[in-house]
């Protein structure tokens, strides 16, 4: 079985903090996806050196195919030793689930994971093994399409302690609502940010701990083909759009720009129709072409589609009011929307010649606007953890 992954997080700082104490390290291998979640102790500049040092060694040394003792015996050795309480303290948890289905579990002092398979609880059974004096839970099994993973800070648990709960969000609580907002359908990031948010509401928004989630899903393929720009050479126009149109029953396709529409619906001799409705001003209406998903403008939706994949990426800036811009009706937020939740791989099919409505024609193209858009939109999807491929013509 071939599975692939939907992979986010969402972290809420230490009221009053600048750094989080938490670290978030997503990988790949050529056989599998990595999320490791640690949590530096205390909060501020220390936690979030201890949170990184065990995130980027656990990372580093997982990928060179280290031993989960060899990997514990250097966080142990290598992070610095706290002079009040005299211990080198971060907690962590380690998911990698593998292509075949696999997936190996490690937990050292952080809330359980959350299992959800089919709409219900899988618990995770206590295999502990002591490691340089640590209690360390270690869980191999197999994953299914559907399920949802969610790894946690102590944050979460803490959360309304003193406050609105007497003894915080008991993880029991916390598994509930989790199950009550899952959906076949929901993106990680969704679910990230639903469970953040009910922390931050807890803390009455002063959060007194660093608080992160980190949801893994396993999902079917999604790969999304996108064509942009004429070709150079007019006479590459056919193998260009027969490029673009390649792919199997999962693979979803998006063309922005106008002569682009043109040259795919001549063509494939599909009709484009152009929709009337403007629901956003700045931003020109979609068109459609039989068997394409998405049909937009060029330049203007591309600029707007970077922009909200960079607030994206920047992670905080993901707030109940991002998913209201992502799913308005317009082109821009359509592709953003597509590229964040319904896309495992992106194509780009990138035609090189010169648009003088937007440049000045005497320019290289390696200068064009459009080659400026496509490389930074290729930079910001691989920092969303999707593998990018870029083809020009």
């Amino acid at each position: 079985m071939g599975v692939t992954v939907d992979v986010a997080y969402k972290s809420l700082n230490k009221f009053n903090e600048v750094l989080c104490g938490d670290k978030v390290e997503l990988l790949q291998t050529e056989n599998s996806n990595i999320m490791i979640l640690a949590d530096g102790m205390g909060s501020g500049v220390k936690a979030n050196i201890l949170a990184t040092l065990t995130s980027k060694i656990l990372g580093t040394m997982f990928l060179n195919g280290a031993t989960l003792e060899e990997c514990v015996e250097t966080i142990v050795e290598t992070l610095p030793v706290c002079q009040v309480r005299q211990v080198a303290y971060s907690t962590f948890s380690i998911l990698q689930v593998f292509h075949n289905g696999d997936a190996y579990l490690v937990e050292f002092d952080n809330p359980s994971c959350i299992f959800i398979r089919a709409g219900e609880l899988v618990p995770i059974p206590q295999n502990i093994r002591v490691i340089q004096n640590k209690k360390i839970n270690e869980y191999r099994f197999r994953v299914k399409k559907g399920d949802a993973l969610v790894l946690m800070s102590d944050g979460t648990i803490h959360a309304g302690v003193g406050q609105l709960l007497n003894f915080g969000w008991l993880w029991e609580d916390i598994a509930a609502y989790a199950l009550k907002q899952y959906r076949i359908t929901i993106s990680a990031i969704r679910l990230a940010t639903a469970l953040s948010r009910a922390c931050d509401e807890l803390y009455q928004f002063r959060p007194g701990d660093d608080t992160t989630v980190a949801v893994m899903r396993i999902i079917d393929r999604k790969p999304v083909h996108l064509m942009t720009g004429p070709a150079r050479n007019p006479e590459d126009d056919t193998a260009m759009v027969a490029d673009f149109m390649s792919g199997d029953e999962f693979t979803k396709r998006v063309v922005c720009g106008g002569t682009s529409a043109n040259i795919v619906a001549r063509t494939t001799k599909k009709s484009l129709d152009v929709s009337l409705d403007y629901n956003d001003p700045d931003i020109p209406p979609i068109a459609y072409i039989d068997g394409i998903e998405l049909v937009t403008e060029g330049v203007l939706t591309l600029n707007r589609v970077l922009q909200l994949l960079r607030r994206y990426v920047k992670n905080e800036a993901v707030t109940e009011e991002f998913f209201l811009e992502l799913d308005k009706p317009n082109g821009a937020s359509m592709v953003a929307k597509m590229l964040i939740e319904d896309c495992t791989e992106l194509k780009l099919y990138v035609g090189k010649a010169i648009n003088s409505a937007y440049q000045n024609p005497g320019l290289p193209f390696d200068l064009g606007i459009r080659q400026n858009l496509v490389e930074q939109l290729k930079h910001t999807v691989e920092e969303m953890g999707k593998k990018v491929t870029v083809t020009y013509y």
